[in-house]
């Protein structure tokens, strides 16, 4: 494993902090977006509204809107160490990151299964950002084990009929395109009958129900199909193999690796907390059992960067680091969780503030940081599934 920069990712390193320091306001830099608070007040401001138009122009303009996307369809072609740095130094200065299920999975997914027509209709217009995606995979009833799903797909002439139900798909009232993976062959094996499917979300018979969660934000969805007619021309792939096509899209969510720095930030942040934070004639950071507790977190937040860093040296040689992503989904993912609770430990009952103008607590994102973190273990394969990964592929032992 190499830490250190080659003399021409040293280049790209510094040539990534002078466009940081050139192009991300000061004023933005305090935004806590690495708490996973995405409804916080400075993400909606106009102000800010306004700046991400740019700034999305000005990512795009370099290639590193996609960043790991090839330069002839618009990405920047960098090397997995390159992508690397671009988020690590973006992390660190708590500025907005490229992604986003567009570029991140289907894009990726597209350009590995998808026709010429495919790509040449649906890459330029995500690169664009004149679309925006979400993922239908999950169902009431199809979650961890979502090869169970039962959302139907009847072939129609040069059409594909669609009815049933997806849920927890975070972005639909905003997308204008999903991914969708739905049965085709109701008598073949759950996991050789589903086909995956590019849907237009304004397609008739498509309803969209917002899931408002405990922190009275909308970012969930429950959709429903009722007859929705997709054409033949948007299956993906072979019919009856998209599966395959949906592991794909997985492995590319489960490859994220900028959070190991996300999760250093709040545990400074946590820290400088503790430190500015008086109970009485003590401060919190004098308390034994919270610096032990604050130091816990640190250690295991750096010890996420190493893993990540693990990743990274797999794929610069080639190897697809499947188990690998999910011990580091696990980690990160119920990393999260002990964060929110070491926040919450810290601030006692004022962890319960949810005032976002209250500077004692830090603008009350301990407790929406709390609830938002139990999201962490279940999105993109709960914490049990990554175990069954890691059991069955990194240790050889069989299926339960």
């Amino acid at each position: 494993m190499e830490f250190r920069d080659s003399p021409a990712e040293a280049v790209f390193r510094s040539t990534v902090r002078a466009f940081l320091s050139a192009e991300f306001p000061p004023e933005f830099t305090g935004r806590p977006v690495e708490w996973g608070l995405f409804n916080g007040a400075g993400r909606t401001s106009p102000e800010f509204a306004a700046f991400m138009k740019t700034w999305n122009a000005k990512l795009n303009a370099r290639g590193w809107g996609a960043p790991a996307w090839p330069k002839e369809h618009g990405g920047g072609g960098l090397g997995v160490k390159e992508q690397f740095i671009l988020n690590e130094e973006f992390a660190w200065r708590r500025a907005p990151r490229p992604g986003g299920i567009g570029h991140g999975w289907a894009g990726p997914t597209i350009m590995v299964y998808g026709s010429q027509q495919q790509k040449d209709e649906l890459l330029p217009r995500i690169i664009s950002g004149e679309h925006t995606w979400c993922q239908l995979f999950s169902e009431p009833g199809a979650g961890s084990d979502l090869a169970s799903l039962q959302t139907r797909a009847i072939r129609d002439g040069d059409d594909y009929v669609v009815n049933g139900q997806k849920i927890w798909t975070s972005g639909a009232h905003r997308a204008d395109m999903g991914i969708l993976i739905a049965r085709t062959d109701p008598d073949a094996p759950k996991h050789r009958g589903i086909s995956y499917f590019l849907v237009d979300m304004k397609t008739p018979g498509i309803t969209v129900r917002p899931l408002v969660n405990m922190l009275n934000s909308h970012e969930f969805n429950e959709v429903f199909f009722e007859d929705v007619r997709v054409p033949k021309t948007q299956l993906l792939g072979e019919e009856n193999r998209g599966w395959y096509l949906a592991t794909t899209t997985l492995d590319f969510e489960r490859s994220g690796i900028a959070t190991s720095v996300a999760h250093q930030l709040i545990a400074r942040d946590l820290a400088a907390f503790a430190r500015e934070t008086r109970i009485g004639r003590q401060t919190l950071a004098e308390k034994p059992s919270l610096r032990v507790e604050l130091a816990d977190r640190a250690i295991e937040a750096h010890v996420e960067s190493l893993v990540c860093y693990r990743i990274i040296t797999m794929q610069e040689r080639g190897e697809i680091p499947n188990k690998e992503s999910s011990i580091a989904k696990l980690f990160s993912s119920e990393l999260d969780v002990r964060l929110a609770v070491t926040g919450m430990h810290l601030a006692g009952l004022y962890s319960q503030v949810t005032d976002r103008d209250d500077p004692d607590v830090i603008g009350g994102r301990l407790a929406r940081f709390y609830m938002h973190s139990t999201t962490s273990p279940i999105g993109g394969g709960t914490s049990e599934i990554q175990r069954n990964i890691i059991a069955m592929r990194g240790l050889g032992l069989p299926r339960g």
